[in-house]
């Protein structure tokens, strides 16, 4: 029972992030969560608040026109009041551009660090191992700017 509590609090984040669900998406999260996505923007992991991941994310995945996060495969370790759940993804992002696709898809894995809260499972901790995109990668600058061009 608890991998599979494990693997819908993960499914979760996916899920709101699509239907753009911000408050129910700000609920599978500590307060503080570790956030790397360094394969795909460079730079270095970073530590921030809950709320401004999901402000950050409302912002961005919300200037799509429509996202689909797939996430499968689920391996699940949990020791205790932790667990490590790690799994296949393949994102996509719609966004309508006078120029190039309109589709940008991305694929690879996650691994989620959760920690026990209650009777749940919240995330504290995203990795994303980009492996492979296809289509226009210009559309997260995009996004980024609000979907202007």
């Amino acid at each position: 029972m608890e991998r599979l509590d494990v693997i819908e609090t993960c499914t979760r984040m996916a899920w709101h992030a699509d239907q753009r669900e911000w408050e129910a998406l700000r609920s599978v999260f500590t307060d503080r969560v570790r956030l790397d996505y360094t394969s795909l923007n460079g730079g270095e992991p970073v530590t921030l608040p809950a709320d401004d991941l999901v402000a950050a994310w409302s912002r961005t995945l919300g200037a799509f026109d429509a996202t689909q996060h797939l996430v499968t495969n689920h391996l699940v370790t949990v020791d205790g009041d932790t667990a490590v759940c790690t799994a296949s993804f393949q994102a996509t992002h719609r966004l309508a551009t006078p120029f190039g696709s309109p589709l940008w898809t991305l694929g690879g894995t996650y691994r989620f660090d959760l920690v026990r809260d209650g009777d749940g499972w919240l995330i504290n901790g995203v990795v994303m191992t980009a492996t492979w995109a296809d289509g226009n990668h210009e559309l997260l600058a995009r996004a980024s700017r609000g979907g202007s061009a």
